[in-house]
C-alpha cells in the first residue's frame, strides 16, 4: 500500500492480553495503524467520538453488551467505518445479522498472524478499489476479494481445534506449562504439545524460558504472553 493512506484501526476486545495481541498483529500489517484499543461499548464509543476510526476489529462479547448491539448504535449515530468481526461466535444467525449491519469479514479465534494479515491485506485491496466497474464480471471479482480469503492458515500437522485447546490450557496457567503438562491438560503427546507451543511463540502470543532446579537437563517452560498496553 506504498503512498496510500494508512487505514485507521480500533481493536474493540474486552480480553486486555487478547486486544494487545490482536493491535499488534494489526500493526505488523502493510498500511495499517492502530489508534485505540477498547475493553468494552461505552469505551469504544467514547474513542469514537474523538478519534477518525476506518476498520474496527469488533469481539462480539462484551462486557457491557453485544458487539452487534454497539454496531447498530454506531450505524444510526452516522458511523461508517467498516468491520470485521475477531470473535469465538460460531452461530450462522449472528454472522447473517452482521453482515445486515456492514461486518465485511470473519475471524474466528484462535488465530494465527497469517489469518488475520490475510484478511487485512483483502480488505485493502477492496477497500482501495476505485473507478467505474467495465461490467457485472468486474463487480463479481472486486467482491471476490473480499467474499473469498484464502483458507486460514497454520503450518502442517497442526489443527485449529488442537491449537484452541493448548491456548487456552496456557493461558489458564499463570505460572506457565511445560510441553509434558499441555500434552496432559489436552490429552496429546508432549512431542505434539511442543510443537503447538512453539507456534504460539513463533505468533507472538506466548514466550518460552528454561525451568530450571531439577537435576539434568533444564525443561522449556511455556507462558502466555503478557504484553504492555
Amino acid at each position: 500500500m506504498s503512498g496510500a493512506q494508512e487505514i485507521r484501526v480500533l481493536v474493540v476486545e474486552d480480553d486486555p492480553v487478547a486486544a494487545d495481541a490482536h493491535a499488534l498483529y494489526a500493526g505488523r500489517v502493510e498500511g495499517f495503524r492502530v489508534v485505540g484499543t477498547a475493553h468494552s461499548r461505552a469505551a469504544a464509543v467514547r474513542l469514537l467520538d474523538r478519534v477518525p476510526v476506518d476498520l474496527i476489529l469488533l469481539d462480539l462479547y462484551l462486557p457491557d453488551g453485544h458487539g452487534l448491539a454497539l454496531l447498530r448504535a454506531l450505524r444510526a449515530a452516522g458511523h461508517a467505518a467498516d468491520v470485521i468481526a475477531v470473535t469465538s461466535a460460531r452461530d450462522l444467525a449472528v454472522v447473517r445479522e452482521g453482515v445486515s449491519l456492514g461486518v465485511v469479514q470473519y475471524v474466528l479465534k484462535p488465530f494465527a498472524f497469517a489469518t488475520l494479515r490475510d484478511r487485512l491485506t483483502r480488505y485493502a485491496e477492496f477497500r482501495g478499489a476505485a473507478g467505474e466497474a467495465s461490467g457485472q464480471d468486474e463487480v463479481d471479482r472486486a467482491l471476490a476479494v473480499l467474499r473469498a480469503p484464502q483458507p486460514a492458515t497454520l503450518p502442517k500437522g497442526l489443527s485449529g481445534p488442537t491449537l484452541e485447546a493448548v491456548t487456552r490450557s496456557l493461558r489458564e496457567a499463570p505460572a506457565g506449562l511445560t510441553a509434558a503438562e499441555a500434552g496432559a491438560a489436552v490429552g496429546i503427546s508432549r512431542i505434539t504439545a511442543r510443537r503447538y507451543l512453539e507456534h504460539l511463540v513463533t505468533e507472538g502470543r506466548a514466550v518460552r524460558a528454561p525451568q530450571y532446579g531439577q537435576i539434568g537437563r533444564p525443561e522449556l517452560q511455556y507462558r502466555w504472553r503478557e504484553t504492555t498496553r
